[in-house]
Formats: structure tokens, sequence, C-alpha cells
């Protein structure tokens, strides 16, 4: 059943995972707005305009234009209302990450109820914003792109080896599920800590939840 929100929200400054180092704050930002409200869409427009001067802005209306732009450009932000083809927060989530893994989501809301709330943090959403208070979104988008920021440092099969031991799969497992030897698992593994400046197993947990990487069939119930 879908959450009762009204947007979702996926912020990225840079185009993929090892790609060109962030622009500072306040720079243009390339905007995916899906969204069939006009009043709501120019709200939203209005304060990325004023949040991140030279935003570009491309709007679509549903679902499959959504899944169609995310996987044939690069954007920045993305921004998705949830009544579009029962778009809910873990359907997105899923696209996101197979495309924009390094790429927050936030969630725009018209109201909000615990349990909707709860299970959006539990699949991964960064936070949650009411559509009366946008004032609060460059604050919540600076900071999320300054934890994820590490990731764009990991390459596509590093991401891959970092969500399977945050699911706690062992280092055996991980290397029969991608075909690799358990030495090149291992030497995967202690580049990502490199990487991410994370010195143990936990710490990778606790960063791949942090930023939405465990699935949430693999979190604590």
């Amino acid at each position: 059943m879908p959450f009762a929100f009204s947007s979702f929200v996926v912020w990225r400054r840079s185009p993929a995972p090892g790609g060109p180092a962030p622009a500072p704050n306040g720079a243009a930002l390339r905007v995916l707005l899906a969204e069939d409200d006009p009043v709501a869409s120019e709200a939203v427009v209005g304060e990325v305009a004023r949040a991140f001067p030279r935003s570009i802005v491309e709007r679509v209306t549903s679902r499959e234009s959504f899944e169609r732009a995310l996987r044939s450009l690069q954007f920045d932000v993305i921004r998705v209302d949830h009544a579009l083809g029962e778009m809910d927060i873990p359907s997105a989530l899923s696209l996101v990450q197979d495309t924009l893994p390094a790429a927050p989501l936030i969630v725009l809301a018209r109201s909000l109820d615990e349990e909707s709330v709860v299970g959006g943090l539990r699949a991964g959403a960064e936070d949650f914003i009411l559509v009366g208070n946008l004032g609060r979104l460059r604050d919540i988008v600076d900071k999320a792109l300054s934890v994820r920021r590490p990731l764009r440092k990991l390459s596509p099969r590093q991401l891959d080896v970092l969500r399977l031991i945050a699911a706690g799969h062992t280092t055996p497992g991980i290397a029969t599920r991608l075909d690799r030897s358990p030495k090149t698992i291992e030497t995967h593994r202690s580049e990502i800590m490199k990487r991410l400046g994370i010195h143990d197993v936990v710490g990778l947990v606790r960063y791949a939840m942090r930023v939405g990487l465990l699935p949430p069939e693999a979190q604590m119930p």
C-alpha cells in the first residue's frame, strides 16, 4: 500500500560514484520533478531556485516517464509524487538504488503519521519534510550529500560487496554470489574500508544502514 506522502526527493550533485567532486554549497543542481500538481511543483521549484541558484528543473508526470528519465539522464535532484503509479517509498528507493546509489531520498509530505515515517526510514529514506516547511530543504540536502559523499569513491562492484556485507553475508557467500574468489572479496572489503574511512565490519553495516544501502528485509524487525 502506498505511503500517504505527497512526494519523494532524491538529491545528488555528482553524475555517478567515482564522478567529479561535488559543487560548493548553493551550486546549481539538475532536478527531475515528477509531479502532476502545478501548485506543488511551483512551490518546490521556487525553493530549489532560492536555495540552489541556476538549477535546471525537468518535470515528468508519470511513473513510466520517471523511470525512463532515471535510467537515461543524470539528475542531481529527483522529486516524485506519491500517487504516480503507486510509487511508494520502497519502490522509489529500489529504482534510485539501481541507478543513483549515492543519492539520498527525502520525502515531502502533506501530513505525517508515525507508522509511515518509521516504515520510510527503515526503507532507507533520508528525512521527511512537510510541504509547509520547505525552508528546511537546504540544510537537509547539504547534510545528506555530505554523509553520502564517500560513496562516490566506490566502484559499482564495491557497492555490491558493501550491500552484501551489510546484509550479513560471509566472504565465501559473497564470493559465490558474485562469482569471484574469496581473496578478491577480501581485497574489495579492504578497499571499501579504506575509501570510506571505516575500519571494521560493524562500521560498514552502520554506514550502509545510514545511507539506505541495506535492504529492508535484511534489517532487524
